[in-house]
């Protein structure tokens, strides 16, 4: 039986861009998002599935933005939203400067995380997991970025 890293490689593969990393991760691009997806096994027969998609970078952080994302997180059915803020020691200041308009602003990044057990699902149930998951963060980043 193969293991539940394979079993995601293969129905992924067939839908969706997909790369399998060395350090046996996939990384996986779906409309204008990223997602990393690995198996992490916790107790013996129990491993789960993490996606982290990365929904939307150097956005400038602002009230607007801090309210969006708040707003998406509250509303969101699968996973958690998250702001991960830069400083201008992260970004550099001239990036900071190009993405915001202005000196000493910062900048930020928009995340979803997702994590479920994989074990007993069907190849057909774990890929529209995954495929309702990813959609739910493109959703995110249309709304954000428009």
């Amino acid at each position: 039986m193969p293991s539940l890293r394979d079993r995601l490689a293969s129905i992924l593969l067939s839908v969706l861009s997909a790369e399998e990393e060395p350090d046996g991760a996939l990384t996986v691009r779906h409309d204008g998002t990223f997602a990393s997806l690995r198996v992490v096994s916790i107790v013996e027969d129990l491993d789960l599935v993490s996606l982290t998609q990365v929904l939307a970078w150097d956005l400038p952080l602002t009230k607007k933005i801090r309210d969006q994302v708040a707003q998406q997180a509250r509303d969101v059915n699968f996973g958690s939203v998250t702001l991960l803020e830069k400083g201008l020691e992260e970004v550099g200041e001239k990036a900071a400067q190009r993405n915001s308009g202005g000196p000493g602003s910062k900048t930020a990044d928009v995340m979803l995380r997702y994590n479920f057990p994989g074990a007993g699902l069907t190849d057909d149930a774990l890929r529209t997991l995954i495929l309702l998951v990813l959609d739910t963060g493109a959703q995110i980043r249309s709304a954000l970025v428009g």
